[in-house]
């Protein structure tokens, strides 16, 4: 129960930082969402075997982290989350691309294990942009970001609803985590035979929990619309951080930085 309750608040915790007043936070939502849609498009596109070129991508997570005043282990522990993931997904490349690319003394270093090291640090990258992006302008302001640029408004409200009800679930299912507890009487469980009416019980409440939100909701007044606590509008310095920022990530694609700052350190030719 107790690990149910810490992860609720961790998962929390993202909506706290998110009503921060830094310099970033106070930045219109449609601001955030291009900047983080040109970075995370510049990211992709990168070749399986570019590495080294995708490394001075992390100035902007890290230029964020450190002018929205944001904790630096929350956030890497938020993006280490995808790394499991990341890991599997490239596992086999190096069983199916064996052409050597590098030579490290006697080591061979197979195209595979450079590519499986590309979908990491590519993984790692769009990660630590969405996190951030959530944590300086919260789900809300996104999904109005997302209909102010041109989404369907039903579609920006399921989103919102989506996250809304996450919360409500795990309420529920803290609930009966308690309760199934008090029942053990101190063993380490019922049993997995009771699980299956245990789920059955958390799909009724969480239904009825929604049934009894969407009434509430219907006596206020709501239409189908979900309204913003603050409106934001594109000024002078959304559009400097918007173009600042996306012209850099445009620059960082075309060009090899490492590799050009290697080749000056060195005096070779480019």
């Amino acid at each position: 129960m107790l690990a149910i309750d810490g992860s609720l608040f961790d998962f929390k915790r993202l909506d706290l930082l998110a009503m921060q007043t830094s310099a970033v936070h106070r930045l219109d939502p449609r601001a955030k969402v291009l900047t983080t849609l040109v970075f995370t498009v510049c990211v992709v596109s990168f070749g399986r075997y570019e590495l080294a070129a995708m490394m001075p991508f992390f100035l902007y997570p890290v230029a964020l982290l450190a002018l929205a005043d944001l904790p630096p282990g929350y956030i890497a522990r938020k993006t280490a989350v995808v790394l499991p993931f990341a890991v599997l997904i490239g596992l086999f490349n190096p069983l199916f691309d064996r052409q050597v690319l590098l030579q490290l003394g006697p080591l061979d270093i197979w195209g595979g294990w450079i590519s499986w090291a590309s979908v990491v640090i590519r993984s790692l990258l769009t990660a630590a942009a969405a996190i951030v992006l959530l944590a300086t302008t919260g789900f809300p302001g996104i999904c109005e970001a997302l209909e102010r640029l041109g989404m369907p408004r039903v579609f920006a409200v399921q989103l919102l609803f989506l996250y809304r009800y996450i919360f409500v679930l795990t309420d529920e299912g803290g609930r009966v985590a308690r309760a199934r507890q008090l029942r053990s009487c101190g063993s380490r469980g019922l049993g997995l035979r009771h699980f299956g009416p245990l789920l059955g019980h958390l799909l009724l409440r969480t239904w009825e929990r929604a049934e009894r939100i969407h009434m509430a909701m219907l006596a206020r007044g709501f239409t189908g619309e979900v309204h913003a606590r603050h409106q934001g509008h594109l000024g002078r310095r959304e559009v400097l951080f918007v173009l600042g920022w996306a012209t850099l990530f445009i620059a960082l694609r075309l060009s090899n930085l490492p590799l050009l700052l290697g080749l000056l350190l060195t005096g070779s030719p480019p």
